[in-house]
């Protein structure tokens, strides 16, 4: 059984929490800011908050917070956590194909440390619950720690887009990605 890494930090909210600041170095947040985000209880979000200026890693500045960029251990903590992904390809798409009847899931950027793709998740489906769709993206925002970028569409739109040769589709189709669902077919296009 594959426990994740909150066991050795001391809890899910511990790691989310760290994430959110080691993901976003440039950004403050105020204590409300890391409830909304971490989805996690003001009590604890004030305990881990803490704990992690104790030890070093986050700063309070006024009412707000930021991590702590001259913390000794920060380049190994931060390698750490992007490489215990929390997310499986296969949980990555069973949490989005909760929205719909999704043909084609792509991840990117985030997901394979490139930081220059466009989109962290191409999602392509029909009858997408799109409320349903953001629940999940924000329930995965909340664990990685990161906003992400994605792109959906419908398949007869994606196919359409596909067809014209549309920019942001071949961006996102030339970039390092891996298709984790691809009930299309869509084979990758080697460039030349």
């Amino acid at each position: 059984m594959i426990k994740s890494v909150a066991h050795i930090f001391g809890g899910e909210a511990k790691v989310k929490i760290m994430r959110l600041f080691i993901f976003n170095p440039n950004l403050a947040y105020t204590s409300a800011e890391v409830v909304s985000r971490a989805k996690a209880s003001s009590s604890v979000v004030r305990r881990e908050l803490n704990s992690l200026i104790q030890a070093g890693l986050i700063k309070k500045r006024g009412k707000s917070y930021q991590l702590n960029k001259a913390y000794r251990f920060l380049p190994a903590i931060s390698n750490f956590l992007i490489d215990a992904n929390p997310f499986s390809e296969k949980e990555i798409v069973r949490r989005i194909s909760t929205a719909g009847n999704m043909k084609l899931i792509l991840i990117s950027g985030v997901f394979l440390r490139d930081p220059d793709s466009r989109v962290d998740i191409l999602i392509v489906g029909d009858h997408i619950k799109h409320s349903k769709l953001v629940a999940v993206m924000s329930a995965i925002e909340a664990e990685l720690g990161k906003e992400l970028r994605y792109a959906v569409f419908d398949t007869s739109d994606f196919q359409y887009r596909l067809g014209i040769y549309d920019k942001l589709i071949r961006d996102i189709l030339d970039s390092h990605h891996e298709k984790i669902l691809n009930k299309l077919g869509l084979e990758t296009v080697k460039k030349a």
